[in-house]
């Protein structure tokens, strides 16, 4: 059965992923000054985001424990390849595909013997 924890977790995971997007797409644009380059919808929106993953992962300790979160936070990598190949429409090379499979296959593993 899955825990509500590990779910929570990949929702944490999701929306930390979009604030990296939208970090990534902030960064891409050129601003007319430096103020407007730190304060803007994408940037606000970005750090917020990060902030709301980061609580959602801090009340996931007491379900998950501390190796149940770690080992969930590598999946971050994963969602935001995919994130980048919709927004920015980035290739998969065969070094990201390798490293996306030793990441899922290590989350299985550690549940799957735990």
């Amino acid at each position: 059965m899955i825990n509500v924890f590990f779910l929570l977790m990949l929702l944490s995971e999701t929306i930390a992923s979009t604030s990296q997007v939208l970090l990534k797409k902030s960064a891409i644009k050129e601003y007319p000054n430096i103020i407007k380059e730190y304060l803007n919808v994408l940037v606000i929106g970005g750090y917020f985001l990060l902030v709301l993953a980061m609580v959602i992962s801090i009340y996931c300790y007491s379900g998950l424990g501390y190796m149940g979160v770690v080992v969930m936070e590598p999946i971050a990598y994963v969602i935001v390849m995919f994130m980048s190949r919709v927004v920015f429409k980035e290739k998969f090379v065969r070094s990201k595909i390798i490293g996306m499979v030793l990441i899922v296959s290590g989350i299985v593993v550690f549940y799957a013997l735990g």
